[in-house]
């Protein structure tokens, strides 16, 4: 090989080579790290340029700091949309660089509707379970109380949206919907009572059953007072309960 004129240059020529770019690549990385590119500025908007109701300076500066490193060039946006998603209130974000020292980041809150389960956590109207401030959210309004199964929270949503349909000739409103670890559905009225709707044997069987409860209620609500339960999962009747009374049906229940 030493004897071999063209192997050696062609081995000096590729040792070159590297060096050329092992400087080159050196050149780079000290230029971009100068401070002239460090980030100056991180400006934040929302993503459908409205105002933000729960996301702020404050929470925005005590759920990033220390966390956002590198400069304009070696900052990792996706990291730093993570940073900026696990703040309370953002939905989600996206993140982009402007020239020369800034980044611009979007953000997308939260809109809470109700809690979920019974360890603080919030219900977005997009079926989203986050994490938030409870005081804050009962500033916005009333929260409906919502329940179910991991994973099914834009199930019971949806459920919440048609119950409130359905029950709207009598004028009642869901406050609060739970479906069970075996699929059966609750939903508590405004007025207190809590309708037992059980599972669905058919797409159609929830809503039948609170036809015929809202068929009935003018005259049901005109004889008993004070309302606390209501079972509907007879075919041809009910059982409701009310300060004490209890009223049985003897049909099958399901």
């Amino acid at each position: 090989m030493w004897h071999d004129v063209k192997a050696l240059n062609a081995s000096a020529s590729g040792l070159i080579a590297l060096s050329v770019l092992a400087c080159a690549a050196a050149g780079v990385w000290w230029v971009a790290n100068r401070p002239v590119f460090d980030l100056r500025t991180i400006r934040v908007e929302t993503m459908d340029k409205s105002e933000f109701k729960h996301v702020n300076h404050l929470t925005l500066r005590n759920g990033t700091q220390g966390r956002l490193v590198g400069n304009f060039f070696t900052a990792d946006l996706d990291q730093v949309r993570k940073v900026f998603e696990s703040v309370p209130w953002v939905r989600r974000a996206s993140v982009r660089r402007e020239w020369p020292d800034q980044l611009i980041v979007e953000l997308e809150e939260h809109e809470v509707l109700g809690t979920w389960g019974e360890d603080g956590r919030l219900l977005s109207v997009k079926g989203d379970v986050f994490t938030a401030n409870l005081a804050e959210a009962e500033e916005d309004h009333e929260l409906p109380e919502f329940s179910g199964p991991d994973g099914s929270e834009k199930e019971v949503l949806a459920r919440y949206g048609e119950l409130k349909q359905w029950f709207s000739p009598v004028s009642l409103v869901p406050q609060g919907v739970a479906l069970s670890g075996r699929y059966a559905w609750t939903v508590k009225l405004d007025n207190g009572a809590s309708v037992a709707l059980g599972r669905e044997a058919t797409p159609d069987t929830l809503h039948q059953r609170v036809k015929r409860l809202v068929g009935i209620w003018p005259q049901i609500s005109a004889r008993v007072p004070n309302i606390e339960t209501i079972d509907m999962r007879y075919q041809n009747g009910l059982a409701l309960s009310a300060a004490g009374l209890k009223i049985p049906s003897d049909t099958k229940k399901r």
